[in-house]
């Protein structure tokens, strides 16, 4: 509660400082003072976070946190990392020019030429953004949302909708104008889950859309977002590709953190290098990246990734047996992902390398049981989800 007081206070002064809490530190830690980032947006491919890992390993880059998401065909994601011989952010700009060179040859390998691709090394700055309000920005600017509006789009004088013809649970997004008040209706209906509302504020916030009221609710699985909005300059969602663009951005937002994959929790002794050797464990036995969140805590490095099999199949129970022996220290799986996993941990001692695969129970009413389970990826992810990406760029 402190902290949200001073956030609110920091935010009232126009500050982007926001001071610890005397005595227990109850807000995630930031690594903007020790760290150098990579910030990439590319088409997604099979392999791609093996082979800039591979790169980072060779050139001598400690991976202290990564976050990928992957997106309608494109893949953005953010690398900390520090050098491992000085044990600090990498300022040199001979050695920042030759990362950079290594990591652009990486992402243009297998691009047509025109291809959209970004490759940007920063050092680290005092201001900082969320993490994944960052992601949420590199993918926007990267143009993920364009094919969120292919089908279900409709038009008819004050009234925008766009709906997802993906079953009943599908997300729809609807604009209406209220013309007497001067506002604009944002209406957002989609399954509910955990960071949804801050996906959907960070969306508008970076449309430059001021929130005047809002309605929140859920029931059951379902989530209901009623914003009234105007632009910064005071206008409404008027035009037609305005209204459009905001839905399009809407829809990804909501989309760009659900994945449907495997979901593999996996913790082991820290390395130089370990996030190479994993992402190629994964490469080698056919499956493909979708969405991670890694990062150190301690010793151990702790990581989430969401798997699938390159050929479409389902994966095996043969794959992640030799994915646990190559990985070592301890896997957790589910067999389906989510955002609070329902497999269980099995022994976490470093001797006894283990997998736990199991699904969400079901009552007798055939309901699924989705009560929240232990999640190493969790455990990780409250100390270390702010991580700052808004760096300066190195100048050579």
């Amino acid at each position: 509660m402190h902290y949200i007081e001073q956030a609110i206070c920091a935010s009232r002064k126009g500050s982007t400082e926001v001071q610890t809490c005397v005595g227990r530190n109850v807000r995630p830690r930031h690594v903007s003072m020790e760290h150098t980032a990579m910030e990439m947006t590319a088409t997604d491919r099979p392999g791609l976070m093996s082979e800039i890992s591979a790169v980072l390993a060779e050139l001598g880059c400690h991976v202290s946190g990564a976050v990928a998401w992957t997106h309608n065909k494109r893949a953005a994601c953010i690398v900390y990392m520090e050098d491992d011989l000085k044990h600090g952010p990498i300022m040199d700009p001979y050695r920042v020019a030759q990362i950079q060179a290594q990591l652009e040859n990486v992402v243009e390998a297998h691009h047509y030429e025109g291809e959209r691709r970004s490759v940007r090394l920063a050092a680290p700055a005092a201001s900082q953004t969320h993490t994944e309000r960052r992601l949420h920005q590199l993918m926007a600017a990267d143009r993920d949302y364009e094919q969120c509006c292919s089908c279900g789009y409709d038009s008819s004088g004050d009234d925008v909708a766009h709906r997802q013809k993906k079953g009943s649970n599908s997300t729809e997004v609807k604009i209406e104008n209220c013309k007497e008040k001067g506002y604009s209706i944002v209406t957002v209906r989609s399954m509910d889950r955990p960071k949804l509302l801050f996906d959907t504020i960070c969306t508008l916030t970076d449309l430059q859309y001021v929130v005047f009221h809002a309605s929140i609710s859920s029931f059951e699985s379902i989530a209901f977002q009623e914003y009234y909005v105007r632009h910064k300059n005071g206008w409404t969602l008027d035009s037609e590709s305005e209204r459009r663009r905001m839905i399009q951005n809407l829809m990804a937002a909501t989309e760009r953190r659900v994945s449907h994959e495997l979901r593999l929790d996996v913790t082991t002794q820290n390395r130089v290098g370990l996030l190479a050797d994993v992402t190629r464990v994964f490469r080698e036995n056919g499956l493909s990246i979708s969405r991670t969140e890694v990062g150190v805590q301690g010793e151990q490095a702790v990581g989430t990734f969401y798997v699938k099999d390159t050929s479409g199949q389902a994966v095996t129970s043969e794959t992640l047996e030799i994915v646990r022996r190559e990985i070592g220290g301890t896997v957790l799986v589910a067999n389906k992902s989510s955002e609070r996993p329902s497999s269980q941990p099995t022994n976490l001692s470093n001797t006894s390398p283990s997998i736990s695969t199991s699904t969400s129970s079901s009552s007798s009413n055939g309901k699924q049981d989705n009560k929240p389970g232990f999640s190493l990826g969790s455990m990780f992810w409250s100390q270390l989800e702010w991580l700052s990406s808004n760096f300066r760029p190195i100048k050579s």
